[in-house]
């Protein structure tokens, strides 16, 4: 087995708006889509999609929307062995897509953050080459949270660690049981200034010092920016026109992490990375635009 993921699982609600709304404004919604969601997921069902056995450790609502989550899956061929079924509401994430392909995120977390420890097989994890770790909102409780430092550390294999906005502003301090079992690290910019208060640059070394041994960090429409110590390159993203960048960073992981497995270099794991993000950001969604191999 190639990849597992291990991140919440959402059911993304894409409301196409005139414009995104500050405080007292007001919008209006142009034309809405549904999609099965997650950043964990999103960057699983791309690597699925590229031909690679994947798994994924979840937990959903015995409720329509969790039906949802799981039949997309297995329609991907994720084995959905290890996403548990409980009471409570699946998780939704209320997407805001304006007409420059800008967004907003409301979540509703559900039962996605009450994944304990001792729900997760932990022979089943064993028999995968990669661990994908992505956040949980952590604001109904903290049990994945704390389930992912503990698989992190019983975990011998590859480990790739996406922050997202909301564990980087959770603090380095937070995060560094996990980053410290981290063989790639993969924020973007924003995020890796947020953790280490330095720029992207000085913060990718900063990460190096904790054990980490490669630091990608997502640059957008620049491209991104890779770095093992040894090396350094900034790798220019494909000219395209977006039309909806949600899961352009999950995409990029995807690309990344395919060309890993597959014994690439660094460089051309950017470049691959950075022409599956193209791909998804032409299309609504996170998963329209993820390439498959037939």
């Amino acid at each position: 087995m190639d990849a597992i993921g291990f991140g919440a699982l959402n059911v993304d609600k894409i409301y196409l708006v005139n414009k995104i709304p500050k405080a007292e404004e007001e919008a209006f919604v142009k034309d809405v889509k549904i999609f099965a969601g997650g950043s964990a997921s999103n960057t699983i069902v791309g690597l699925s999609r590229l031909g690679l056995k994947t798994g994924y450790i979840g937990k959903v609502g015995n409720d329509a929307d969790g039906d949802f989550l799981l039949k997309d899956l297995e329609k991907e061929g994720v084995d959905t062995y290890q996403v548990i079924r409980a009471e409570g509401r699946s998780g939704n994430a209320l997407i805001f897509v304006d007409e420059f392909g800008n967004r907003a995120i409301l979540v509703d977390p559900g039962v996605n953050d009450t994944i304990r420890f001792e729900e997760i097989d932990l022979d089943y994890v064993s028999k995968f080459r990669l661990l994908h770790l992505t956040s949980f909102i952590c604001k109904l409780g903290e049990d994945s949270f704390r389930s992912q430092k503990k698989l992190a550390k019983t975990f011998d294999g590859i480990v790739s660690f996406d922050p997202g906005a909301v564990y980087a502003e959770r603090g380095l301090n937070d995060l560094k049981d996990i980053i410290k079992e981290t063989t790639i690290f993969m924020p973007n910019s924003i995020e890796i200034e947020i953790l280490t208060g330095l720029n992207y640059k000085e913060g990718a070394r900063e990460i190096l010092n904790m054990g980490v041994e490669v630091v990608v960090v997502k640059l957008g429409e620049r491209g991104c920016y890779i770095t093992d110590g040894k090396i350094e390159l900034e790798i220019p993203a494909l000219s395209v026109e977006a039309v909806d960048t949600t899961g352009a960073g999950d995409a990029f992981n995807a690309g990344f992490l395919y060309g890993y497995l597959k014994g690439m270099d660094l460089e051309d794991c950017g470049k691959f990375g950075n022409y599956v993000a193209s791909l998804c950001i032409q299309k609504v969604g996170a998963r329209e635009g993820l390439p498959k191999i037939s």
